[in-house]
């Protein structure tokens, strides 16, 4: 029987952020509105995001699932960065953390629909 407690599950998606879309602390913490030592608790299993900064956690994580199966994994960090002429510049990681997580989830729709070449 193990004596180790359960991750907590926004823990897991923390971690999921940081291993396959390849999320560093400091964008977490960008995305989510955290300290980049709060994030780094997350990745440390010491802390659990809780509130509005739980919500972005999981906003975040549920458009890097969907941009996973669109585009190369380890892109979706650098395309989280790059300003988007469909989001008026702006860069979708900071559009997540000012909680318009709707805007960037109507980008990643139309990105979903498009043909592939």
């Amino acid at each position: 029987m193990s004596t180790t407690a359960p991750t907590h599950p926004l823990i897991r998606e923390a971690v999921y952020l940081h291993e396959i879309a390849r999320l560093s602390d400091a964008d977490i913490a960008r995305a989510t509105g955290v300290a980049r030592s709060t994030a780094r608790a997350w990745l440390a299993h010491t802390r659990s995001p809780t509130g509005e900064r739980a919500e972005r956690l999981i906003e975040l994580s549920a458009l890097v699932e969907r941009l996973a199966r669109v585009m190369e994994p380890s892109y979706i960090a650098v395309w989280l960065r790059r300003p988007v002429p469909a989001l008026q510049e702006r860069k979708p990681i900071d559009v997540i953390a000012s909680g318009n997580y709707v805007q960037v989830a109507e980008l990643v729709s139309a990105l979903e629909e498009a043909p592939f070449s």
